[in-house]
């Protein structure tokens, strides 16, 4: 993948700041854990460290945001796990895709999840506001333990659901310490600013507020798209990017984040002198808290390990 990346295919694509993650990601290919102070001259950051609210889920639940592709069984079964495991009460929202409008297609979205355990999983979905305001058809949300969106296109997600019940019943699921996961749209959608749309300069519209003070790119390396999160922040200064590859979650439990997956996720990085990015693999934690000072702390998976094993 890194290769990829330095291929620099077109020049003024974001290929400086490809170039720059690629050259990373080989080092912690090779084993080397890194952390990352990435000046970019081209962007003006009017906000210093000190001035950038931490994010942080609303409530004692936790999010399990994926970058889309395939999602590996471990971030399944972790999000299954934060639910409850064979006690857990599973929505699967698939509003993104218009698969979702075709009833006979409900076994098929569900079946990835059957698998694992559940004690209980159910479908969710309509594109009237109307019904989505409804209390007898809002009601698994009210008695879920956790919601899973899928899938396609964001701004279907916000149409249906943006101010309505079904959004107010995702933020209690969270305040009585259930959990919300979602891949690709279902990323995107769970910040207040959402990247709707557009190649290297996003579009904007409104999503979830379920990760106050950050904005969620997905599909990240995969798709060449940190030229984009990087035009985000630069509009929006006061918020922290997180850029997530494919077939990787970045788990947010309170300020504390761990990456569950195959690639990784980039955390992007206000600063007065311009943005830095702190990389994170498979099994690294991080504290919210700690990444607005000058030097965040990213505990690597290996040292966990030595930790565990004294």
């Amino acid at each position: 993948m890194a290769y990829w990346l330095l291929r620099d295919p077109k020049p003024g694509q974001g290929s400086r700041w490809i170039r720059t993650v690629a050259s990373f990601l080989l080092l912690m290919g090779a084993g080397v854990v890194i952390t990352l102070g990435v000046s970019l001259a081209r962007l003006s950051f009017a906000a210093t460290p000190a001035e950038i609210a931490i994010p942080a889920p609303k409530g004692t639940g936790a999010l399990v945001i994926v970058g889309g592709g395939r999602i590996p069984d471990d971030v399944r079964k972790r999000f299954v796990e934060l639910a409850g495991g064979s006690k857990a009460r599973i929505v699967v929202i698939p509003t993104a895709h218009a698969v979702a409008d075709r009833p006979e297609m409900a076994d098929d979205i569900l079946a990835p999840w059957k698998p694992l355990g559940a004690g209980d999983l159910s479908l969710f979905h309509t594109r009237s506001r109307d019904q989505a305001n409804d209390p007898e058809f809002i009601k698994p949300l009210s008695e879920a333990t956790g919601v899973w969106f899928g899938g396609g296109l964001q701004s279907k997600i916000a149409e249906a659901y943006l101010g309505t019940e079904v959004e107010k019943q995702l933020a209690a699921l969270l305040k009585r310490g259930g959990v919300i996961g979602g891949s690709s749209a279902g990323a995107a959608v769970m910040t207040r600013v959402m990247i709707a749309s557009g190649r290297t300069e996003a579009s904007l519209s409104q999503g979830f507020d379920l990760l106050p003070g950050a904005v969620v790119d997905q599909h990240f390396l995969k798709r060449n798209r940190i030229k984009r999160l990087m035009g985000v922040l630069e509009k929006h200064p006061d918020l922290l990017g997180f850029g997530i590859d494919e077939q990787t979650a970045l788990v947010v439990r309170g300020r504390q984040l761990s990456v569950v997956g195959n690639s990784y996720v980039v955390a992007c990085l206000p600063g007065s002198e311009g943005p830095r990015m702190e990389i994170l693999k498979n099994g690294d934690h991080a504290d919210l808290e700690s990444l607005r000072g000058p030097k965040p702390l990213v505990i690597p998976a290996l040292k966990l390990d030595a930790v565990a094993a004294e």
